[in-house]
């Protein structure tokens, strides 16, 4: 009988220890501590930012910020007329897929995604440019995806960047000498994602001299290596606009980008100078943006011709 106790009494122990251990690795509290990114990606869980009542009023209330710019883009060796569109807006990333996610699941990551567009005229045909980037809003990592297209009467391109243990790039052109690529980078800072990092927290951008990626933009219409390059890094401030610099010595570029101090840091406009060498001439141009218009809007749910009004109001 006494045998028979003792044993009961070890096994209502060790069942005991197991269902503590089990509850220790199940702390959901310990679990919402850190954000885990993509299984695959090699990146390691990162302590959460948290985001304050000002940032969670404003870009989580079921809007996205449009903002449109003039813009003097040069190309082919001169400047174009045309017009830029920032759309910022909040939205669920699945780690997985590396997408927008259709639908709520625990291990989605918060970002803020950024799609960039740029429409301009180069002779009789059009340049239509958009690039993406989806930034993590509660942490530090880099951007967990970027992506690049362009549409003209040539052809298309297209160009994507996956933040997994490298930066995976893939790549496809209408030019034969870079039809079809995949190429993987060491992580360093992305031209890319800076923009994001501005709306996010201008503090936390990196200053001073850096390896930086180019965007993806730039790497295609410039037909340049798609890799880090040094690059000087400073902020300066002049009443209540902050500016930004990017400087590549080795490219002999330097991008500008020019924004309110205060929350939430609205972009007002951007410079890109850098040297053209098309048609065998040397010369210096400056792209430049400046703002028109900036407005929030579920856009998305405007599609009727009855919202066309709407882009008046943006000055497009």
């Amino acid at each position: 009988m006494k045998n028979r106790i003792r044993l009961k009494t070890s096994i209502t122990s060790i069942i005991m220890i197991l269902v503590f251990i089990v509850s220790c690795k199940e702390n959901p509290e310990h679990q919402s501590s850190s954000l885990a990114l993509n299984d695959n990606s090699g990146l390691a869980e990162t302590i959460k930012e948290p985001l304050s009542e000002e940032f969670k009023k404003y870009w989580y209330n079921g809007e996205a910020e449009i903002t449109s710019y003039e813009l003097q883009q040069a190309q082919y060796g001169e400047l174009r007329e045309g017009t830029s569109v920032l759309i910022y807006v909040t939205e669920p990333f699945n780690k997985i897929k590396q997408v927008k996610a259709d639908k709520s699941n625990p291990s989605n990551i918060p970002v803020l995604k950024l799609n960039s567009t740029k429409k301009y005229l180069t002779g009789i045909y059009p340049y239509s440019i958009m690039s993406s980037s989806f930034y993590p809003v509660q942490n530090n990592q880099h951007a967990l995806k970027v992506s690049f297209s362009a549409q003209e009467w040539c052809g298309h391109v297209y160009a994507q960047l996956n933040n997994k243990e490298q930066f995976e790039v893939t790549s496809h052109s209408y030019f034969e000498s870079t039809a079809d690529q995949n190429q993987l980078l060491d992580k360093e800072i992305l031209e890319n994602e800076l923009w994001n990092m501005i709306r996010i927290n201008p503090k936390k951008l990196p200053l001073g001299e850096k390896m930086l990626i180019p965007s993806l933009e730039y790497i295609r219409l410039s037909h340049r290596e798609l890799k880090a390059y040094a690059a000087n890094l400073s902020l300066t401030t002049k009443g209540d606009i902050s500016t930004y610099t990017i400087e590549f010595p080795e490219l002999k570029r330097t991008l500008k980008i020019n924004f309110k101090n205060s929350f939430p840091y609205d972009i007002e406009g951007w410079t890109e100078s850098f040297t053209s060498n098309y048609g065998n001439k040397e010369s210096a141009l400056t792209s430049k943006a400046t703002k028109i218009k900036s407005i929030k809007s579920p856009y998305w749910q405007k599609n009727s011709n009855r919202f066309l009004p709407l882009r008046d109001s943006l000055g497009l």
